[in-house]
């Protein structure tokens, strides 16, 4: 899936909002990262959730992913360092609402970030995961086309599957034309109630249509999930025991087993 020198990366992305996007990356990042793997987190939302979900205040983010889709800089020489030991940061600012429109005359606008990643070696970091926009934007195609992988947070909502094939369809796209590597490595069930039994309906649903894509392990509807970044740090650090940190330790074992067999 990806060259022996070169860290996995990976695009966490949904162009729905609220579907559990963010919590995923930080978390999915942070289970990694107590594994011994090291991590960097690019947070490429103009909402800067996950930079503030890692402590990351707004004064700390003096070099950002806007400066990074800029100019040539060294990841692991600017990346803020968070409290989770291996886990490190790039922040998102609002700046990132001007990238389409500052980007969009540039010929190789959806490479930018690709070219910023090509010069990090592996002997920095062993995964690099990109939180998305909730958007099928300029910045979410940037992240596909310098990405190894694909994961999609799919909430258990009624509406789950409403614009999923678009995604697809735009994977499908970068493939051919831009990214041939590119693959969707799993779409991960988030705020799953188990009370409820829409929940089971839709995971029925989802996983009737999309079979295999669709990891085994999925993500309960938590609040000390919901509580953790109010507090600036991840779920699995809040609270290492609840149920939604237990499913994301579970996440990044499969995650890590369907990596091994991609490369196998």
């Amino acid at each position: 899936m990806q060259q022996p020198d070169k860290p996995t990366t990976i695009a966490l992305t949904n162009q729905k909002g609220g579907v559990g996007k963010t919590t995923t990356a930080i978390n999915l990042g942070t289970a990694l990262a107590q594994k011994g793997h090291r991590v960097l987190l690019i947070d490429l939302d103009p909402q800067g959730n996950a930079s503030t979900g890692l402590g990351c205040l707004k004064s700390d983010r003096e070099v950002t992913t806007y400066d990074v889709l800029q100019g040539d800089l060294k990841l692991h020489e600017i990346a803020y360092r968070t409290n989770v030991e291996n886990l490190s940061l790039i922040p998102g600012t609002t700046d990132l609402s001007s990238a389409d429109m500052d980007l969009v005359s540039q010929p190789d606008r959806l490479t930018k970030l690709r070219a910023a990643l090509s010069s990090q070696a592996g002997d920095h970091f062993d995964f690099i995961l990109i939180d998305c926009p909730p958007a099928l934007n300029l910045l979410t195609i940037n992240a596909l086309v310098a990405s190894d992988g694909v994961v999609v947070p799919l909430q258990c909502e009624f509406f789950a599957l409403e614009g999923l094939s678009q995604l697809m369809m735009t994977v499908q796209q970068i493939r051919k034309s831009l990214n041939s590597s590119l693959r969707t490595l799993g779409i991960v069930l988030t705020m799953y109630d188990r009370r409820n039994n829409l929940s089971g309906q839709v995971e029925e649903d989802v996983r009737d249509n999309l079979d295999r894509l669709v990891f085994r392990t999925v993500i309960p509807r938590n609040v000390r999930l919901s509580e953790a970044p109010s507090h600036f740090m991840p779920g699995l650090v809040y609270d290492p025991n609840c149920s939604g940190s237990v499913a994301y330790r579970a996440l990044a074992e499969e995650f890590l087993q369907r990596l091994e067999k991609q490369h196998a």
